[in-house]
């Protein structure tokens, strides 16, 4: 009797021990998720579609103020997109007093100047579109898997393509433009604006007066890059 007591004192005991390993290993699951989703939910943007003029006040805004590899020197941008059944419409607005604008030549380095830039990709592809733009309105896109491997694309009709303006503004500077759902299709036939895209946006000046780079969502390198989709966060077509 006092053998079957024991026995079953063991057996209760190991079995208190794996149910409180299972709720300890659920509880941190859980934890896990819940930051992943956190994580996530951070660095999220809803696209409006709009159709006729675009009212820019009523379209939410993208905070680009994540300062990396350099000092604080004040510099800020924010983005704006919105779409319709032909365009994705682009509107980035830079806070920055010295200004530089050199580059005026097609697959010029514009990332030297002081540079707005759009990065995006689909989710089921290791390829990513980059959009750099300038003061001038010169722009420089590429698409690719990563930084060394990409092709750069031109167009002789470019401001008119992609309709680009640009304007200097009382604290900086600002550009517009849209990107024709034909040229994603060049790479993607079948591809609409629905669902989500993987994106970031960025700020960055490699020769103005203060080197600098701000994103969107956060960059965790040691050295400047942005030509890492990792880090991208998503925008969601409403």
């Amino acid at each position: 009797m006092r053998g079957d007591k024991h026995f079953r004192k063991v057996k209760y005991m190991k079995l208190m021990i794996s149910m409180i390993v299972l709720l300890m290993l659920f509880s941190l699951s859980m934890t896990g998720c819940a930051g992943m989703a956190a994580a996530g939910d951070a660095y999220t943007y809803d696209v409006m579609k709009v159709s006729g003029d675009i009212d820019w006040d009523t379209i939410p805004v993208i905070p680009i103020n994540e300062v990396l590899w350099t000092e604080d020197y004040g510099i800020r941008a924010t983005g704006q997109l919105c779409y319709d059944d032909e365009y994705l419409y682009v509107h980035q607005y830079a806070v920055e007093k010295e200004i530089r604008a050199e580059n005026t030549e097609p697959l010029s380095p514009v990332y030297e100047d002081s540079c707005l830039e759009f990065f995006f990709k689909l989710d089921d592809s290791p390829n990513y579109f980059n959009f750099e733009i300038n003061p001038n309105g010169c722009l420089g896109t590429g698409f690719g898997p990563k930084k060394t491997d990409r092709i750069s694309i031109t167009r002789g009709d470019e401001a008119e393509y992609y309709d680009i303006r640009t304007d200097r503004t009382a604290d900086g500077w600002e550009v517009f433009y849209r990107i024709p759902l034909k040229y994603i299709q060049l790479f993607y036939p079948d591809y609409k604006f629905v669902g989500s895209l993987s994106a970031n946006m960025y700020k960055c000046g490699n020769k103005t007066v203060h080197k600098h780079y701000l994103s969107w969502s956060p960059i965790d390198l040691a050295t400047p890059n942005f030509h890492c989709p990792e880090y991208f966060g998503r925008i969601n077509f409403k």
